[in-house]
């Protein structure tokens, strides 16, 4: 069965920053490298609410639901918890409640607001495409990742 996930761009324009989060050293997938907050969809509970969840439990950060914009999808074929594949959904929040703090020190090594014309070299691929995509207003999009030739 294929997974679905959320990412979650927190988008302070007037500051031109982002929320990013590092992965923990001990994660399977992408271990040390700076993305979104991230998260899987849990069974009965509308993506948007997974969206708002997963920012929160990560972060510390709230949004509400009807502050969020479908910005990117990206349809990976593997990852070491999804291995028939995963489908993310890519929100976008300009309004947020709260400043980010790494809420789950065991799973992330650091939580921080990051300058949009400055991000790391060390960022998941994917979900660096998704958050230049959007940066640069070409959104929605649908990418696909590790299909090969596809």
């Amino acid at each position: 069965m294929v997974m679905l996930a959320v990412s979650v761009i927190v988008h302070d324009q007037t500051n031109g920053r982002v929320v990013l989060l590092r992965r923990g050293e001990n994660k399977a997938f992408a271990p040390g490298m700076w993305s979104l907050p991230s998260g899987k969809g849990a069974p009965g509970e509308p993506i948007t609410h997974t969206a708002v969840r997963e920012l929160h439990e990560e972060t510390g950060v709230k949004v509400e639901p009807e502050a969020l914009r479908l910005v990117h999808v990206t349809h990976s074929a593997y990852s070491p918890d999804a291995p028939e594949g995963f489908v993310v959904l890519v929100f976008a929040a300009r309004e947020w409640d709260g400043e980010p703090v790494n809420t789950e020190p065991g799973k992330h090594s650091a939580v921080a607001w990051v300058d949009t014309d400055d991000l790391p070299s060390e960022f998941v691929p994917s979900t660096r495409y998704a958050l230049q995509r959007y940066l640069a207003g070409e959104y929605p999009e649908v990418a696909v990742d590790g299909w090969g030739d596809v």
